[in-house]
């Protein structure tokens, strides 16, 4: 055990978030905490660090042990660079670093006793250095960083000068540099590409302390996790596995829950009814008889209706008509900022009912390109055709669809004047915002109330060509849960920008992958995309190789298409080696049984001469028949593959 909660209870007002919280967290393990929004996550997170007083309960730290928070906001201004911030981390590595070169160079001019003193300090100092791995530190903090998405041109930057994101970044390198006994991380995953993902989920599952993450990311949980602590209406319970485990027996655990009183509220309707019958009697004994049944009614334990998150985000997606067939035609597309070629000649098209996914790296211009095809911005090269009858809506991450001075209703009903108050406040509703929420103004929204307004927007628009950045940033699980299952009944025809790895392995029938200033093709969602990402990129770079070369131009689909070609052309040639390996061996098991006959046939028993052949064939027979075996077996194996 290296952190233990027990019976942690918070309250804000008449608002109890926590009730009697009792969990443990044992070293070395990986721990998620989940909840929608507003469930009291990142109080809990500050209760365990201490930052914030719990109302009752205690919270207890393994001796020694020592915590590090990273919290969503770290707004540190620090007139240091980046790469000098993290070296206060190694700082005293650092400094016997410099003692080691001081005594290196004391040693030249040194003879004798003073030598030999000397020399034996340097050995001491030098054994301690190898122990605390500083010839290493310095590749270590040039790995965290670049881990984390930093080139090495913006080490040299000061800290006070990035962006908020940029600055979370820099604290979680440090976190990780520092290597606490256990690391508490809220909402790790923002402000992080698809890369810098994967490079820490990685870097967390070799951890060697514990760690507890409080994410929407339901695909970096399901990769790190082994344990799900819940907090919903209050209560928190505790799950054994990752994510998906802890789903799917939270929804066994509610639907025998419910099925349990549901059963016993019908016993109670029936018992109620015969009671009610027995008093319609008005005979003594019948009386008696209802007294007596209504005696063990009320008797009864009564089992409470499941407790659930039951005010679920409500999102339906239509269209007012359809499009064509083809839906986007993007031709020779380029785009640079300052001299900076975010993507050049890009080509693609989008049909009818794809969903389709833009990824990438920070900076790659995924969120320009997706406002180049929406006509805010406009292209250095190329042009972007919008097929027949397409109607488009946009998603803006930024919100600045939005007006900040409106309320909510005056957002909806000067962008709709046709619908009526009551309309608007039962749409508005939908996405939980009741009674004087919807006088609240745009300004003073969470980013979340914000994206939940937007996707109003884009729900009335009844657009058959919905573009998208960012869809799911601040939305919780339930929420994200509600726009998945909407864009998969959407049917019209969409393409989003989005760094959620289970959002477009739920969504996505295709991905484009915008690196290396161009878009590599997938068809399939993201599972499928990990699976082809390493061959796709080969071929890619084959192809802008023998472009270099010869001057043509291999796509990646034709490179696919001739890829399956040759592999199919194999597979036909092995089937057809396998069939003909399959008739020799029936031929050669038909003649080993007409030699077997042969020997049982008694004219042959006295005749040494014939005996003989037949053994002598029999051999011949058995060996090629070993050999073909042998072949059938290869064959068989690179038939499966």
């Amino acid at each position: 055990m290296i952190l233990n909660a027990t019976n942690i209870s918070k309250s804000f007002g008449s608002n109890e978030i926590i009730k009697s919280a009792t969990f443990l967290i044992n070293e070395h393990e990986k721990a998620a905490i989940v909840g929608v929004n507003g469930a009291g996550k990142t109080t809990l997170l500050k209760i365990l660090t201490g930052e914030e007083q719990a109302d009752g309960g205690s919270v207890t730290l393994a001796k020694d042990a020592k915590l590090g928070y990273l919290r969503q906001i770290n707004n540190v201004d620090s007139t240091l660079s980046i790469i000098d911030e993290l070296y206060t981390v190694i700082e005293p590595i650092l400094d016997m670093e410099k003692r080691i070169l001081k005594m290196q160079n004391e040693m030249r001019h040194l003879t004798g006793e003073k030598l030999e003193k000397l020399y034996s300090s340097y050995t001491a100092l030098t054994h301690n250095y190898e122990l605390m791995d500083g010839y290493a530190a310095k590749s270590k903090v040039v790995g965290i960083l670049k881990g984390l998405g930093f080139e090495e041109a913006d080490f040299d930057r000061k800290i006070n000068t990035l962006s908020g994101g940029q600055k979370t970044r820099v604290f979680l390198a440090k976190l990780l540099l520092e290597e606490p006994d256990i690391i508490l991380l809220d909402e790790p995953t923002n402000h992080l590409d698809l890369r810098s993902i994967e490079w820490l989920e990685s870097y967390l599952l070799n951890y060697n302390g514990a760690v507890v993450i409080v994410s929407h990311d339901r695909y970096f949980l399901d990769k790190i996790v082994s344990k799900v602590i819940d907090i919903e209406n209050g209560n928190v319970q505790m799950y054994l596995g990752n994510y998906t485990d802890f789903s799917n027996k939270k929804q066994m655990l509610l639907d025998a829950k419910m099925k349990e009183y549901l059963n016993q509220q019908q016993e109670i309707r029936h018992q109620e009814a015969v009671i009610t019958k027995l008093k319609q009697f008005n005979r003594e004994k019948s009386i008696k008889r209802a007294e007596s049944r209504q005696k063990q009614l009320e008797k009864i334990e009564r089992v409470d209706a499941p407790q659930t998150y039951t005010e679920n985000m409500r999102l339906s997606l239509d269209i007012a008509k359809e499009s064509g067939k083809d839906v986007l035609s993007v031709h020779n597309l380029s785009k640079s900022f300052d001299r900076k070629k975010l993507f050049y000649d890009i080509n693609f098209e989008i049909k009818r009912g794809e969903r389709v996914a833009i990824i990438g790296d920070n900076g790659t211009g995924k969120t320009t390109l997706l406002k180049i095809i929406n006509g805010i911005l406009e292209p250095d090269t190329g042009e972007v055709i919008y097929g027949s009858n397409v109607s488009v809506a946009y998603y803006d991450q930024e919100h600045q669809v939005l007006h900040m001075d409106k309320t909510l209703f005056d957002e909806i009903s000067d962008t709709y004047p046709e619908m009526t108050n009551t309309r608007i406040r039962n749409i508005l509703a939908a996405f939980l915002f009741t009674g004087e929420d919807v006088y609240k103004k745009i300004s003073d929204l969470s980013g979340g109330e914000r994206g939940r307004v937007s996707l109003v927007k884009l729900m009335l628009s009844k657009a058959n060509f919905l573009l998208l950045d960012e869809p799911t940033n601040h939305l919780d699980i339930v929420s994200k849960d509600v726009l998945e299952n909407a864009l998969n009944s959407f049917p019209g025809t969409v393409c989003y920008v989005s760094h959620d790895r289970y959002f477009i392995n739920k969504t996505a029938t295709r991905i484009l992958d915008l690196t290396e200033n161009r878009l590599l093709n997938y068809i399939g969602n993201y599972d499928y995309y990990i699976e082809k990402r390493e061959a796709v990129e080969e071929a890619a770079n084959l192809s802008n190789i023998e472009q270099a070369q010869k001057g043509i131009d291999v796509s990646e689909s034709k490179q696919e298409w001739m890829d399956n070609k040759t592999a199919q052309a194999q597979k036909k040639k092995i089937k057809n080696t396998l069939n003909k390996c399959e008739k020799e061996i029936s031929e050669i098991e038909s003649e080993l049984q007409t030699v077997d006959e042969e020997f049982a046939n008694p004219k042959n028993s006295s005749n040494v001469g014939k005996l003989m052949e037949l053994q002598k064939q029999k051999e011949a027979l058995e060996e090629r028949l070993d050999k073909l075996m042998a072949d059938w077996e290869e064959l068989t194996l690179q038939m499966e593959e």
